[in-house]
């Protein structure tokens, strides 16, 4: 890896602490801004990196309570979601420094892998200890912090200057 590499990879982990003390229930928290943001301006296996490891720290901060296996399952979606997230803009947007369809085509494809299929995936570890009306209550909650989170590394991304998203292209 690259000095530049490891530098902004620790930042936005760092930065993914500070939003992981920000939570809005349990264990959801704004630590996945970070992991977006990195995801467009390092690629997808920084982006999934970070988000891994900023659920990872919120999950940590709340005292695990799903359950460490379940924080486990979070971690690979979020890293999925990050990498899938990040492929998808860099698809989209091809040599464009932001693209605003990109950015909504893969926020939507990140709302529904953080929100549904994040839900999914964890049904068998989850459906048997909070129900179906406990998980039904997840969706929304997970869906719109996704979004939020989404959003704002987008914001942040296209207010960031050219030469600094010129890193994307050079990383």
């Amino acid at each position: 890896m690259k000095t530049k590499e490891i530098v902004l990879t620790s930042l936005f982990i760092a930065l993914s602490f500070i939003g992981a003390n920000i939570k809005v229930m349990g264990s959801i928290a704004f630590d996945s801004m970070p992991g977006f943001l990195g995801a467009l301006l390092l690629g997808p296996a920084y982006g999934a990196f970070i988000g891994m490891m900023g659920h990872l720290l919120t999950a940590l901060l709340s005292g695990f309570p799903l359950s460490f296996p379940v924080h486990i399952v979070i971690m690979i979606d979020m890293a999925a979601t990050m990498a899938i997230f990040s492929l998808v803009y860099r698809k989209v947007a091809e040599d464009e420094e932001f693209s605003l369809k990109a950015i909504t085509l893969a926020g939507v494809l990140g709302v529904i892998m953080n929100g549904p299929v994040s839900l999914l995936m964890l049904t068998p570890l989850l459906l048997p200890v909070i129900g179906m009306a406990g998980m039904i209550a997840y969706l929304p909650v997970l869906s719109g912090i996704a979004a939020l989170n989404i959003s704002l590394a987008g914001l942040v991304y296209k207010l960031l200057p050219n030469r600094i998203k010129k890193v994307r292209k050079k990383i």
